[in-house]
């Protein structure tokens, strides 16, 4: 009989609890401090409050799961039998994935009969989010371990991130964007296109007058670029900006016709370097 095997992610997915439960996953918190706080799991943090905290110009920092974390997380599932499957944050924005995979190392030498992947997303936000999702697919399709790992990793080159954001000051403080440019675009009005590029590193594309002017380039981009979008779920991750998000949802809805939405939170590992007003759109195209 085929062992069952468990996926693993990370925090910095942004999936909900509600979705995490209903695509049967496991996250591990990463840990948020919040200026003057002691630090906490990033699932303990209050999204909404967060963001008005940031909103005050105070400032988060995030750390990595350790190595320790994951291996006493994985460990049980492997006592019961069962194979496991991580996927993990970018390795190209965080220490996180190495952790999980020098866990996953030791393990395999603890349990050799037992399949233990590690998988880097080079991928963040609902951009894993997205990746778990089509792995929680396969898998509801009957695959094995390792034919879900084979599967993720061919969709990583086409795993694309296209975000912009309402305030440069977030991206300046994480060494994104110059002092200049933060200063130059907020007079200006001037919005940052950026993705994750296939080294899972953040890149800006380009730069788009005004709010709606930047969220409607996020939808020309996907136009351009999306494989069958009428066909795909699209998920959509928002920095306490719900009204746009869903405008760039309506838009993508009327252009590409996709009927199928995913909307939530920028979680607070990722909305304390992008900050409030973070808009990211999700999906397959021809290439990141």
């Amino acid at each position: 009989m085929m062992s069952t095997f468990v996926i693993v992610t990370d925090s910095s997915s942004d999936l909900s609890a509600e979705l995490l439960t209903q695509y049967d996953v496991i996250s591990l918190p990463l840990t948020v401090t919040m200026e003057g706080r002691d630090p906490v799991p990033n699932d303990e943090v209050d999204t909404k409050e967060f963001y008005e905290f940031l909103r005050s110009k105070k400032g988060a920092k995030t750390s990595a799961v350790a190595m320790e974390v994951f291996k006493d997380a994985f460990r049980p599932y492997l006592e019961e039998g069962k194979d496991l499957l991580y996927l993990g944050f970018s390795s190209g924005l965080s220490n996180t994935f190495n952790a999980g995979r020098l866990a996953v190392q030791e393990l395999c030498e603890e349990f050799p009969d037992r399949k233990i992947f590690a998988v880097d997303t080079l991928c963040a936000s609902l951009g894993q989010g997205l990746i778990v999702y089509y792995a929680t697919q396969k898998r509801a399709e009957g695959a094995d371990v390792e034919t879900v790992r084979d599967y993720v990793e061919g969709l990583k080159p086409n795993l694309v991130h296209l975000f912009t954001v309402n305030d440069l000051f977030f991206l300046h403080r994480g060494g994104r964007v110059s002092a200049m440019t933060a200063i130059a675009g907020s007079a200006l009005g001037i919005k940052p296109i950026m993705h994750v590029d296939n080294e899972g590193h953040l890149i800006k594309l380009g730069t788009k007058r005004g709010r709606k002017g930047s969220l409607d380039e996020l939808c020309a981009m996907m136009e351009s670029n999306a494989i069958n979008p009428a066909e795909q779920t699209v998920f959509i991750s928002h920095g306490d900006c719900l009204e746009d998000a869903q405008y760039l949802a309506d838009r993508v809805r009327e252009k590409m016709g996709v009927k199928s939405f995913v909307i939530d939170y920028v979680g607070p590992v990722i909305g304390a370097h992008s900050g409030p007003g973070t808009v990211a759109l999700f999906y397959l195209g021809k290439e990141r």
